[in-house]
């Protein structure tokens, strides 16, 4: 059964893979076509670590145009995976990597 949480997206860990952030072409594409809306907009993706921090697996993009144009709005996301022997707290947040 999915858990969904609502989360300030700044807060959220970056994967290894996208370190350096969104995707600025990809950013620029999204806020085009949807602007600061989130409605229609589908849950990121996270795994929970043992501490209850969240990473993000699928949505950084959009995590970060949501952090980026409405601080301090929540969003939902939906927690794939629980971690417990995992420690998210060295990866960077979305808040370290904003534009």
């Amino acid at each position: 059964m999915a858990t969904y949480l609502e989360v300030d997206p700044v807060t959220l860990h970056l994967p290894p893979q996208r370190w350096s952030g969104a995707d600025r072409i990809k950013l620029t594409r999204q806020l085009s076509k949807h602007g600061r809306s989130v409605v229609g907009m589908p849950p990121p993706w996270v795994h929970r670590d043992g501490s209850g921090r969240l990473m993000v697996v699928d949505g950084v993009t959009r995590a970060t145009r949501v952090a980026r144009f409405l601080p301090g709005h929540l969003i939902r996301v939906e927690v794939t995976e629980e971690l417990p022997g995992d420690d998210f707290s060295s990866f960077p947040t979305v808040g370290d990597r904003l534009p």
